[in-house]
């Protein structure tokens, strides 16, 4: 093959790749517009509310504080 074909097949692959992301695209909006909104993830269709309670201490009793080291050792 000479140069000027294997750039014709490329922009030929390329073409379609481009044509078979943008069906996957549309297929993918079509999808989301049925989908149930308790199915779809977060973020999407509207805001997700995140309430002031405070977490359970529970949750961080063997955490280290990031960076700081452990709760009984001085930090350098």
């Amino acid at each position: 093959m000479s140069l000027q074909d294997d750039l014709t097949a490329v922009r030929r692959n390329l073409n379609e790749l481009v044509r078979s992301v943008e069906q996957l695209e549309q297929g993918l909006k079509g999808a989301a517009r049925q989908a149930p909104a308790a199915s779809r993830p977060p973020g999407e269709g509207g805001m997700i509310s995140v309430p002031d309670t405070p977490y359970d201490s529970t949750l961080w009793t063997d955490a280290d504080d990031e960076g700081l080291g452990a709760r009984d050792r001085r930090a350098p």
